[in-house]
């Protein structure tokens, strides 16, 4: 396993340099960017995709969110975000798709849009000349259930490394920016947010690269 600190200008230009080397194979190669919430992986994803100038698409996990009334169906609406909040078979399905891409036809990965709280279906396009895909989220190196067959459908996984008490500020301050009162989003990261990264934790030894990141710099509201 290999680490880079990106807290360096020299760190974040490997990064750039990683992902550029996976795109310059001559096949379609994946790239996933894996962590607890609150990471950056988000934010770290969107930089590597416009570092590689068109060469790279990027395609996150969140996509596969189960939607709203589905949660409520199955009860499981408390808890969104958990590992069985997810089409997980969904997305690895997906994943197969973009390893061996149609020559004519883009493929059409869903999104999540974070002020409707929902995915929505057929919004990121991926071109089939694209050479890099990379796709971020928490879950990608849990290895049980209908998430194990998606680390063998990465050819690199990098998990990202930040305080957890930066990641537990970030997370509340997403919860208030997108609507919650503070009290009900402290609750909610305590309560929901942690457990999951408890989960995500476990499968930082299968990842390739470690990357330490900058504690002063914000994620985007997705990271």
């Amino acid at each position: 396993m290999d680490f880079v600190d990106a807290t360096s200008t020299g760190g974040r230009a490997a990064l750039n340099d990683r992902a550029r080397a996976l795109a310059d194979t001559g096949q379609r190669r994946i790239l996933g960017i894996a962590g607890p919430p609150g990471a950056g992986k988000s934010t770290l994803a969107d930089r590597l995709v416009a570092a590689l100038g068109g060469r790279a698409a990027l395609v996150p996990m969140d996509g596969f969110h189960l939607a709203a009334a589905e949660l409520d169906r199955l009860g499981r609406a408390d808890r969104k975000g958990a590992p069985d909040t997810f089409d997980a078979a969904g997305y690895a399905a997906l994943l197969r798709r973009l390893r061996t891409p149609d020559p004519v036809h883009a493929v059409y990965a869903p999104a999540f849009d974070r002020y409707l709280e929902e995915p929505v279906a057929g919004s990121l396009p991926v071109p089939p000349d694209i050479p890099l895909i990379v796709t971020e989220g928490n879950y990608l190196l849990l290895d049980d259930g209908p998430w194990a067959p998606v680390r063998g459908l990465l050819d690199e996984v990098w998990f990202l490394d930040l305080a957890p008490e930066v990641r537990v500020r970030r997370l509340v301050d997403r919860h208030v920016h997108h609507g919650r009162p503070r009290p009900d989003a402290e609750e909610w990261v305590a309560r929901s947010d942690e457990a999951n990264a408890r989960l995500v934790e476990r499968g930082r030894e299968r990842a390739d690269l470690i990357v330490r990141l900058p504690e002063g710099r914000r994620p985007a509201a997705g990271a």
